[in-house]
């Protein structure tokens, strides 16, 4: 049971400091996507893949007290912002979990913004259909998000680079 717990500490250590849930929610999924072992599970929701089971492990171990949550009023909305605690490291160091290296992809994701994340996401969800069906599915279910062809390249290049 504390595999799944320690394997989103790890990324939590590794990440350092996450800004906003929906920006956790997509570098979850992405990264799950690329082969490293999270099992929360996930499906479509009004921002893209959505998994309770992750918001829910993320809220026992903010309760745990191995994560920070700090909550930024920004007027019309909140904006939450994740850190390990020290007791979070603690319980790292005693319960160790074998994961791939994720360092360098992590760095990179936290480089995008959210928006961009999630249609990043969103094409992983869809990775069964042909490219011109992902765009025009994309389209559909995204429109209000006006994505360009550029970031759809950009966005299948982020894909490929996680693969390896």
């Amino acid at each position: 049971m504390l595999t799944n717990h320690a394997r989103l500490m790890q990324f939590f250590s590794v990440a350092k400091e996450i800004t906003g849930r929906k920006k956790m929610q997509k570098m979850i999924y992405i990264l799950q996507k690329s082969n490293v072992p999270f099992e929360e599970k996930f499906h479509f929701h009004f921002y893209g893949p959505y998994s309770e089971e992750l918001t829910l492990r993320v809220e026992e171990l903010y309760n745990l007290g191995f994560l920070n949550e700090t909550k930024e009023d920004k007027g019309n909305y909140s904006r939450y912002h994740y850190t390990i605690t020290s007791e979070g490291e603690t319980f790292l160091e005693q319960f160790s979990v074998e994961m791939p290296a994720i360092s360098g992809r992590v760095e990179m994701l936290q480089h995008f913004s959210s928006r961009f994340l999630e249609l990043v996401a969103t094409m992983l969800y869809f990775d069964d259909l042909s490219f011109d069906q992902m765009v025009e599915k994309i389209h559909r279910v995204k429109g209000k998000q006006n994505y360009t062809d550029e970031e759809m390249q950009t966005a299948l290049s982020v894909i490929d680079g996680m693969k390896h």
